[in-house]
């Protein structure tokens, strides 16, 4: 994990909707809250804007979280994020505590790659079907990736690719593979377009489309 990304914490003593509402009014902060561990709960405020901003960059869900409250660091992850229902607003961020002895669960992006190369796709016409975009992964807060990678160029047309078949870094597990094998699910696949002609179809039709011909002339 090259980046990182400290947050700037205050403390809360007011809680409940009214000061929830004052803090983002009047104070441009959200309410949030630290948990885990061995200590107690504690009641945060941080800025709204830098953790809006920080949130457009896809490794901060990904990523042991660094939180600055009193002067003092703790190591946390984003658990739980709640939005405006329609406005573009973040009201209640829930962060973690991490320990580098105890193994965490976070959901990381896959990043599907040479797609637009890959010979099923850039000769043969098939499309690539997504079923998931992120997986759960079970690993130590050192282990943690940003992302998963899935290389795309040697799929074949019609063949799936699972859980089980992606690459996972060192002491990284898959939540989902931990249940058994009927969790294994799909992950990409590349099909040709419905209503498309398979090569062989279309190879088979020109050979028939030539004996009529001969027919005809005789």
């Amino acid at each position: 994990m090259s980046q990182e990304f400290v947050i700037e914490a205050f403390p809360r003593d007011d809680q409940g909707r009214g000061a929830s509402r004052r803090l983002r009014r009047e104070e441009r902060k959200i309410p949030a809250i630290i948990y885990g561990g061995k200590k107690e709960a504690t009641a945060i405020s941080i800025w709204h804007n830098e953790l809006k901003k920080a949130l457009e960059n896809e490794a901060f869900f990904s990523h042991v979280l660094t939180v600055e409250l009193n002067g003092k660091k703790e190591s946390v992850i984003l658990k739980d994020l709640q939005r405006h229902p329609y406005k573009p607003i973040l009201t209640h961020a829930d962060f973690l505590r991490v320990d580098k002895d105890h193994e965490i669960h976070v959901n990381v992006p896959l990043h599907f790659v040479n797609e637009e190369a890959a010979p099923a796709i850039k000769l043969h016409g098939g499309v690539a079907n997504h079923q998931i975009n992120e997986v759960e992964v079970i690993c130590l807060p050192q282990n943690l990736p940003e992302f998963i990678e899935i290389d795309m160029m040697d799929v074949e047309m019609d063949q799936v690719v699972h859980l089980s078949d992606l690459k996972l870094p060192k002491g990284v597990k898959i939540a989902a593979l931990l249940q058994g094998e009927d969790h294994d699910l799909p992950v990409v696949a590349i099909h040709k377009p419905r209503g498309a002609k398979t090569d062989e179809a279309e190879e088979g039709e020109e050979g028939e489309e030539g004996e009529e011909g001969e027919n005809e002339k005789e």
